[in-house]
């Protein structure tokens, strides 16, 4: 079979199931993607260059668009380049969300085209207004609904969808839903798991292992969409009740989701200078980000691991926690109650309620013994759930292999 797939940043949410089909014999696969030096035995690579960026003088509602577009005919062009060359795949598997499944069809209309579809966007109920940090104004309803031109484009574009969490299933309208399937990209849990002899070295020199009081936090980047403000003001609180902890934090100084700040500074920052005098230095660790085994052995040493964020896409360290054994605290926001369960496979805290999230971290170290069930039952959620072996590839595999042959695969979607 050949396999066409298209996301920017290769291999983005394709990793697994793109490792998985390159080793299969008698399969070729192509990936087209902006250049990076990633690899994956097997896989060949196929780079398009954005000709242009959006214009400073189109209208801001439709920049985006307008970039979608510009996206959508630079992979439409390699298409053409591919089947100049002799290439025609049994299926295309791209990500909607910057355009670039837009055009595949008009190169190959008889070949089925799976995209992902990973937000619908909403003046309500979601991300927008959710935080009083960033107060809703009047442009942002009829931005967003703009902004969902690309999502409706590259559905009418698509023989068949996919989205990883029932809740961003539920944010596409009807008729949408109808065509999408829920799929997570999964997690590999021989590999993410727990291990009691776990040990991290720091850069200080200090090591730290599971006899440690240690309060973990990860996110791509530190920002007001994973709760990094809320965070870090109730940090001072947090070390003063427990000075014997160490707390670790992964994750860039960049922005993946929302706006930068007024003043171009990091969060990190901003944070820093609002509440970093009564933070111990010697035990907040900023690490950055980091290799994936540094990132499991955070994982690994975490004795309370604190996950925030904004009604939006889950975060694929959130299972990935859960799937070492961590003890979750997370936010009582949709996305994570969609896999969490109060005081049954982690806790739940107010998204903004420094204080109860103190509460938590002081509950998790003054009661380990009932802490081990949770942990237990956390790591069961992600094995049973969203296993990749047994679980998300099988799905997967089965949804594409519905579309190379011309099944309709609506039984697979939620009903």
């Amino acid at each position: 079979m050949n396999y066409l797939f298209v996301h920017q940043n290769f291999p983005g949410q394709y990793q697994h199931i793109v490792q998985h089909l390159a080793s299969q014999p008698g399969n070729r696969v192509v990936f087209i993607s902006h250049d990076s030096p990633a690899q994956i035995p097997g896989v060949e690579r196929a780079v398009y260059q954005p000709f242009r960026t959006a214009k400073s003088t189109t209208h801001h509602y439709i920049q985006e668009l307008e970039l979608a577009v510009v996206y959508g005919q630079s992979v439409y062009e390699v298409c053409r380049r591919l089947k100049a060359e002799g290439f025609r795949p049994d299926i295309m598997i791209g990500h909607n969300g910057w355009g670039e499944t837009l055009y595949m069809k008009d190169v190959w209309p008889d070949v089925p085209l799976l995209a992902y579809f990973e937000f619908f966007y909403h003046r309500q109920g979601a991300d927008i207004g959710f935080d009083p940090m960033v107060p809703v104004i009047e442009n942002d309803g009829p931005r967003v609904r703009t902004k969902n031109v690309i999502n409706t484009l590259g559905f009418e574009a698509a023989d068949w969808g996919q989205t990883p969490t029932g809740w961003q299933w539920s944010l596409y309208p009807d008729y949408m839903r109808a065509r999408i399937s829920v799929i997570h990209e999964g997690v590999d849990t021989a590999i993410v798991r727990p291990e009691p002899e776990a040990w991290l070295r720091l850069p200080s020199g200090l090591t730290l292992t599971r006899k440690d009081e240690v309060i973990t936090y990860v996110a791509r980047n530190l920002e007001p969409y994973r709760g990094f403000h809320v965070f870090m003001r109730a940090l001072p609180g947090i070390l003063k009740r427990r000075p014997k902890a160490h707390v670790l934090i992964v994750g860039g100084d960049e922005v993946s989701y929302g706006q930068m700040s007024s003043d171009g500074r990091s969060y990190r920052d901003i944070l820093l200078a609002e509440v970093g005098q009564g933070i111990d230095r010697e035990r907040v660790h900023f690490l950055g980000k980091v290799p994936y085994g540094t990132f499991l052995s955070v994982l690994r040493v975490s004795s309370a691991h604190v996950y925030l964020t904004y009604p939006f896409v889950l975060s694929w360290s959130f299972l990935e926690a859960m799937a070492s054994g961590c003890l979750l605290i997370g936010s009582s926001t949709i996305p994570v109650e969609e896999v969490l369960r109060d005081r049954q496979n982690g806790l739940l805290v107010d998204f903004f309620d420094g204080a109860a999230l103190a509460d938590r971290i002081d509950e998790v170290f003054e009661h380990p013994d009932r802490m081990q069930t949770l942990r237990d039952r956390a790591r069961r959620t992600v094995v049973e759930n969203y296993d990749l072996r047994t679980v998300t590839l099988p799905r997967h595999l089965a949804l594409i292999d519905d579309l190379i042959a011309g099944r309709n695969p609506a039984e697979r979607a939620p009903k």
